[in-house]
């Protein structure tokens, strides 16, 4: 296939091999994605599908034909987990390579009502953000003023929680407000971030809930944002103490070997949040992860969603299994680099 001409247009457009690896970009599409064309290089197409299955029944049922599919509203996933909306155009060429054309909906204001509502909630948001810079700003101030007046250990560790809390809801605002690249990650304790979950759980029960740990104290640090982290775990043990649980449990282990997604690591860490309230309803299973749905009436149904965006940020994945009385949560996170193949090391 020449791709030649493809490099100075402002369509993104991509091309495979007949196997459908991805054996190029050019610039718009990598830039449309948030992404280097690098990243893209060899990956499979499916990867790149957030509908996990939807372009592969296209691309079967086009395999013996050389002529262009058009695919409504297809969404993407970049590798950094970020998702996109367009209409795609797939061209079949007679070797079995394909070109991929994307025309970001977003391109064509009000033409699709399913990206409206998005963009109307992205406003509202960033509407919200505003309104709340101010009240924070009030927390801070009084949290200090608190500090100086209080003693004793403990008291003087739940003013420092709340200004550490304050500042990490002020950042997040200001991400609303005006989005920002991601921060770069930096080497991180996962049983910090925990106890810093922990002290946010007890903070918010008190004697209603007890937290139980069990740390495997040799995992070492690995690169990570802290602060995304103590969001995401933070919505997990959050929803446990909202399913009436009683008892929260906080386990770290060591994976060795270990696939996540397309990738294998040699070495992750597994995170459980274990918990004994009312369990996942059968009726949401499936949704869970979507967002906007919630099994409680003032729920907001964002968390769950926000958490696996997080885990994904961090090239780990995120899972559940759920009964009455028994629901654990399970956070796989890379600590290191991805492997070509871990069956030498099995």
């Amino acid at each position: 296939m020449d791709t030649t001409a493809t490099n100075g247009l402002a369509t993104p457009m991509l091309w495979t091999d007949s196997t459908h690896l991805v054996r190029g970009c050019n610039a718009a599409f990598a830039a449309w994605l948030g992404t280097s064309a690098r990243r893209l290089i060899d990956l499979q197409l499916s990867v790149l599908d957030a509908e996990e299955v939807r372009l592969a029944q296209v691309l079967e049922r086009q395999r013996e034909r050389s002529d262009t599919v058009r695919v409504r509203r297809a969404r993407l996933r970049a590798p950094s987990g970020a998702e996109h909306f367009a209409d795609l155009l797939l061209t079949r060429e007679r070797d079995g390579s394909l070109l991929l054309e994307a025309h970001p909906t977003d391109e064509f204001p009000g033409e699709d009502p399913a990206t409206a509502l998005p963009a109307a909630l992205s406003a509202a948001l960033r509407g919200l953000a505003h309104e709340l810079r101010n009240p924070l700003a009030g927390l801070k101030g009084a949290a200090q003023l608190l500090g100086r007046r209080v003693e004793g250990e403990q008291s003087l560790e739940l003013v420092a929680l709340i200004g550490s809390e304050v500042d990490r809801l002020s950042t997040l605002l200001d991400r609303l407000i005006t989005p920002i690249p991601a921060q770069p990650l930096r080497p991180t304790n996962i049983h910090a971030v925990l106890e810093r979950v922990r002290q946010l759980a007890e903070a918010e029960a008190g004697w209603a809930i007890r937290i139980e740990r069990d740390y495997d104290p040799s995992l070492p640090e690995f690169a990570a944002d802290p602060d995304r982290l103590t969001q995401a775990l933070w919505n997990l043990v959050r929803n446990a103490l909202e399913s009436g649980a009683g008892t929260v449990s906080l386990r770290t282990r060591a994976e060795r070997n270990v696939l996540i997604g397309e990738h294998g690591h040699r070495l992750a860490l597994r995170v459980e949040i274990t918990d004994d309230g009312r369990g996942v309803p059968n009726d949401l299973a499936e949704r869970i992860f979507l967002p906007l749905v919630s099994g409680r009436a003032q729920g907001s149904g964002l968390g769950l969603p926000l958490a696996q965006q997080v885990a994904r940020e961090h090239g780990g994945s995120l899972g559940y299994r759920s009964r009455p009385g028994h629901t654990v949560f399970t956070l796989l996170l890379p600590a290191q680099e991805p492997v070509e193949n871990t069956d030498a090391d099995a």
